[in-house]
């Protein structure tokens, strides 16, 4: 990721207008660049290769390389760029998929102007974000599956519980490893491990549950 405390940000969208709006949008911010967009999921994986940005915005319904299928690729490639999609989708399926595919936010493009810029400013600083109907969708996603009611119950570590209380502050892996004086990597296995035993796909899903049940 950059350095520079400009955050840096590419657009992943199939509609011209609504990339021409993200850009504006963008311009309004001073603490954002934008350094790239696309109209689609193939191309704007070239895109994200080759500009590797703090940020990336993504629609999900796109012809051909859909978002889901984008995500994948993004994630799959380590690319250390927090992808927030921003759709008009509020359906609880494409949610979590969108998150147990590995998303870093959620958000709705009916939102308020200043709203996605504030949860932009927030995925910048590693924050996980999500519109607030959101974060409701996925709780109730989540009370409807078997899980642990308690991290004593799920048979967490303390090191486990700890970082999984750092998880539900939105920190990310790197932040993670800062705040404990350990490296990444061994943050990575824990976060693999608490999942597992909490029977969760993302680290999304694990935000949401410890909150749930502090």
């Amino acid at each position: 990721m950059n350095t520079n405390t400009c955050t840096t940000v590419v657009v992943i969208d199939d509609h011209p207008l609504f990339r021409k709006g993200a850009a504006d949008l963008i311009a309004m911010e001073t603490s954002l660049s934008l350094v790239g967009e696309a109209a689609n999921g193939e191309e704007g994986l070239a895109v994200v290769e080759q500009q590797r940005p703090d940020l990336v915005l993504l629609d999900l319904n796109m012809k051909g390389m859909d978002g889901l299928a984008t995500l994948a690729a993004i994630k799959e490639r380590d690319l250390d760029s927090r992808v927030i999609i921003l759709t008009v989708s509020d359906n609880e399926d494409d949610v979590v998929a969108a998150l147990r595919a590995g998303a870093d936010g959620y958000l709705l493009k009916d939102a308020e102007p200043e709203d996605i810029l504030f949860s932009l400013r927030k995925a910048a600083g590693g924050k996980l974000v999500l519109d607030e109907n959101i974060a409701e969708c996925v709780a109730l996603a989540l009370r409807r599956e078997a899980r642990p009611k308690s991290p004593e119950e799920a048979g967490l570590t303390g090191r486990e519980h700890e970082i999984l209380g750092l998880i539900a502050k939105g920190l990310s892996n790197k932040r993670i490893a800062r705040e404990l004086g350990i490296v990444e990597s061994t943050v990575k296995v824990h976060v693999k491990h608490l999942l597992r035993k909490l029977n969760l796909r993302s680290r999304v899903e694990a935000a949401v549950w410890s909150t749930k049940h502090r």
